[in-house]
């Protein structure tokens, strides 16, 4: 590796932070804005919710265009797409402004500057055998983002206002657009493995027809389906369901989001030693037994703590070996388009689970049916990985002599 693949992986590590670490504070401007607006917070969910989702839907296409017109320019569209929906957001006089700004805009763009894009630009410029792990330092910079920016954000709320502090991290976004020059460019016509799919049409078609790449794309549904459901439940789930302290959900969260750090390069470096199908259907497996222990023992403060320090050192792991499989099997060609497709699943979990999880929670005044859910479908998707063929498909087929 030389000096321009460590700027590559510095500078798209930068856009994952601050990209993600926006992204994960807009909890924080749920209440203000809804006392501005006169609102319940179920409107400003809502908003979240479309972003979510459209995020997940948008990720193949945007993936897609990166692949074809290259990743520069995708990110800084997409970056000063975002900066147009904080802006939209910060001067939003209706809810439906706030759904047009926080939901479709900043939903739809961001899909250019996190992992789907970013890990295809890392995959070209770092060797086969440290990609992995290179996936997974990247990828863990979004925790970094909640770690860094959300502290400052909850700061800067309580001195300057929402609105103010809304206009001032669109203004940081502005940043992404001159690193999207650095990281510019596409995957070659031949990349080093002598990629199987010359065309996006039949890159695709093969990607279809793969069990292992159906496999995969299910279990990051649950991925999704584990990280917002516990994101967006958990602190109601603690102190109305179990009625512990009112610091505690705070902390609950600084400590997944930092354990997740240490976990997520840890199982990037794993990846490059070690089977990823595997590890996934480890990690899986162990998130099942973590919650089933959580639920199963009597709830305290300390309790929960040991809980989120070992969910979150298992919480986006999979992201660096999910992407490095895809990368694996089908080559880096079109990564972005193959991986946004996955993630599009991802999303797809993150909603169901967020909107039946409140649901049940309305319907029951208890999340002990969601949770048992989540466990379920943790081994479930332990299971499916098993099965991967994981070999790149240009291997399978039979070579003219």
């Amino acid at each position: 590796m030389n000096n321009k693949s460590y700027l590559i992986i510095a500078c798209a590590s930068i856009v994952i932070l601050l990209s993600m670490g926006v992204r994960q504070s807009f909890g924080l401007f749920q209440t203000p804005i809804a006392q501005t607006f006169g609102i319940g917070l179920a409107a400003f969910s809502l908003s979240l919710a479309i972003q979510n989702l459209l995020w997940g839907l948008s990720q193949p296409f945007i993936g897609a265009l990166a692949d074809k017109f290259g990743s520069g320019r995708i990110i800084a569209l997409s970056a000063i797409a975002q900066v147009i929906g904080l802006l939209v957001l910060a001067n939003a006089t209706s809810i439906w402004e706030l759904h047009l700004g926080v939901g479709v805009i900043i939903g739809i763009a961001g899909s250019g500057t996190t992992w789907a894009v970013l890990l295809a630009v890392v995959a070209r410029n770092v060797p086969e055998n440290r990609r992995s792990f290179f996936f997974g330092l990247t990828s863990a910079m979004g925790t970094g983002g909640q770690i860094i920016i959300a502290p400052i954000n909850q700061i800067s709320i309580n001195t300057f206002g929402w609105a103010d502090t809304i206009f001032m991290l669109s203004v940081v976004l502005i940043i992404i657009v001159p690193l999207a020059y650095i990281l510019r460019g596409k995957a070659p016509n031949r990349s080093v493995r002598q990629e199987a799919a010359d065309t996006l049409s039949a890159a695709l078609n093969k990607a279809r027809k793969h069990s292992g790449y159906l496999f995969l794309t299910a279990g990051f549904f649950v991925c999704g389906f584990h990280v917002m459901f516990i994101m967006a439940h958990l602190p109601t789930y603690l102190t109305t369901e179990l009625q512990l302290a009112a610091w505690l959900p705070g902390t609950a969260i600084s400590v997944i989001g930092a354990t997740n750090l240490i976990g997520t390069v840890f199982f990037g470096w794993l990846g490059d030693k070690y089977s990823k199908k595997y590890l996934l259907s480890t990690i899986y497996f162990l998130r099942s037994v973590t919650m089933a222990g959580f639920i199963a023992f009597p709830a305290s403060e300390i309790s929960v703590l040991v809980f989120c320090f070992f969910i979150g050192f298992l919480w986006l792991s999979t992201v660096p070996l999910t992407n490095g499989l895809v990368g694996q099997i089908f080559g880096i060609k079109y990564l972005a388009t193959l991986g946004g497709i996955v993630f599009a699943s991802h999303q797809v979990g993150s909603f169901v689970s967020v909107w039946i999880g409140g649901w049940l929670f309305d319907l029951t005044q208890s999340y002990m049916v969601i949770w048992q859910v989540a466990i379920v479908l943790g081994i479930i998707a332990a299971v499916l990985h098993l099965p991967i063929k994981d070999k790149p498909v240009s291997e399978t087929v039979t070579q003219p002599a």
